[in-house]
């Protein structure tokens, strides 16, 4: 079958790594630190996917501005006590593998920040299947379409071509405002409920259905 799509666009965290709940526990740990109300699981895992700084925001609303460089800092301290544990979830290396070999260009669009993204890459050994990666700290958060706009650009791919691929409403509102259809994966931070809010094309329940997915549908 032809090519639906040329460019295939995924998240990382929750959608390819399986971090959803490194990141509510680091979150959680952050405030005890601080002395500060631990955020219940669902409200920090709502802010999964923005960028760091926005994530925290989210979660700690009533925290003041100037305190923020605090609740990062012990942020990253907890995360990256756990980071060298974090794995891909079964089965994502070979899909990942699969599509390389099948001719899509493939790019990762994420919250992390460049040096998180890249030493979780390295860890992984996936970051020879992918063409590009754009990260939170070096382009505006999601939603903002920045990231998308600039896969596409980079490889001249138009936006009915490329397909975004995540976990959250942030990946799927960041489709939209970008042009682009968006595929749910339900296995990662947000509910399948408010995934279906934003009528991705698909929603599917682990890897071994998103997999199936790409390789009819894609």
């Amino acid at each position: 079958m032809a090519k639906r799509f040329d460019l295939l666009v995924f998240d990382w965290d929750g959608t390819l790594l399986d971090s959803t709940a490194a990141i509510v526990d680091a979150v959680k740990a952050s405030c005890r630190d601080l002395g500060l109300p631990e955020p219940p699981d669902a409200h920090a895992r709502q802010a999964i996917g923005l960028g760091l700084a926005d994530a925290l925001r989210h979660s700690v609303p009533l925290l003041a501005e100037e305190r923020f460089p605090e609740i990062v800092e012990r942020y990253r301290h907890h995360y990256l006590a756990r980071d060298h544990e974090l794995h891909l979830f079964d089965g994502a290396p070979e899909m990942i593998a699969e599509l390389h070999s099948a001719g899509f260009l493939l790019a990762v669009a994420t919250g992390k920040s460049r040096p998180g993204l890249d030493r979780s890459m390295s860890h992984c050994g996936l970051g020879l299947y992918f063409s590009a990666t754009r990260c939170a700290d070096e382009c505006y958060s999601k939603p903002h379409p920045q990231m998308l706009d600039e896969l596409m650009a980079e490889f001249s791919v138009p936006p009915e071509r490329t397909l975004m691929i995540g976990d959250t409403t942030h990946d799927l509102q960041m489709a939209i405002n970008a042009g682009v259809a968006g595929l749910a994966v339900t296995y990662g931070a947000h509910p399948a409920r408010a995934l279906d809010a934003l009528s991705p094309l698909a929603r599917l329940h682990d890897i071994a259905e998103l997999a199936g997915w790409l390789r009819t549908h894609a």
